[in-house]
């Protein structure tokens, strides 16, 4: 069985048509990331933190899936069917929730997640929808302590240990719209050096490249169904 772990980047959601962190006329271009993103800015003022959020939210009702989510959602049907005799897993660095829109079941987010909040209360992480305030009760535990689910600057990725483990037992491990530059998602493909084959799909080459065996450039709305196609062709 061929176990295929894939990790996506921003630039897949870009191609939805959502702003992204680090492009020139991104979202760091109109915003302080030291305002916004990190545990201080939350503590100095949680307003500008939430009113942050609730925009990023906003923006995520306007948008799709496109056809290189539905490509990995297909891949997966296609496993959970027996059409296909592999497993995929998903690790996105995305905060959204297009992956889980398309159909995937086994998205891991290891940034966190949009459509959630965690309160600093009672520990909690409901699905969020809705706008959030320094004023909002968590509908757990009924306290104003909630805060975005997402992973700040300074704090620590999500699901590492398994994550490790995965890339430790794949056979391809596959990066799609990924700069290469921010870790530790920067070092997956030296992770799997020795006993996985690698494949980049990106625009352009990345900072990481070098480390991959194979590339194929293009949008990822054109590039991951070809590659989909492939896979399921044997």
């Amino acid at each position: 069985m061929e176990r295929i772990v894939v990790l996506t980047g921003a630039g897949i959601s870009r191609e939805s048509g959502l702003d992204t962190f680090r492009d020139a006329d991104g979202i760091w271009s109109r915003y302080d990331i030291e305002d916004v993103c990190t545990p201080d800015a939350f503590r100095r003022d949680p307003a500008l933190v939430d009113r942050f959020y609730n925009d990023r939210r906003a923006e995520l009702r306007r948008v799709g899936p496109n056809a290189a989510h539905l490509a990995l959602a297909r891949l997966e049907e296609a496993a959970r069917t027996g059409a296909w005799h592999g497993e995929i897993l998903v690790i996105t660095q995305n905060i959204d929730d297009l992956h889980e829109r398309a159909g995937n079941r086994n998205v891991w987010h290891m940034h966190g997640e949009l459509l959630r909040v965690r309160c600093a209360s009672c520990g909690g992480t409901p699905e969020w929808h809705a706008d959030c305030l320094p004023e909002t009760p968590c509908p757990l535990c009924g306290r104003p302590s909630l805060r975005p689910d997402v992973v700040w600057f300074g704090e620590i990725p999500l699901h590492m240990p398994r994550i490790e483990a995965a890339l430790g037992a794949c056979d391809l491990f596959v990066s799609i719209g990924t700069s290469g530059t921010v870790y530790p998602a920067a070092g997956f493909a030296a992770l799997v050096e020795g006993h996985a084959e690698t494949l980049e799909i990106n625009l352009e080459p990345s900072v990481a490249s070098a480390r991959f065996d194979r590339f194929m450039t293009g949008p990822a709305t054109r590039m991951v169904p070809r590659w989909v196609d492939e896979v399921l062709a044997g």
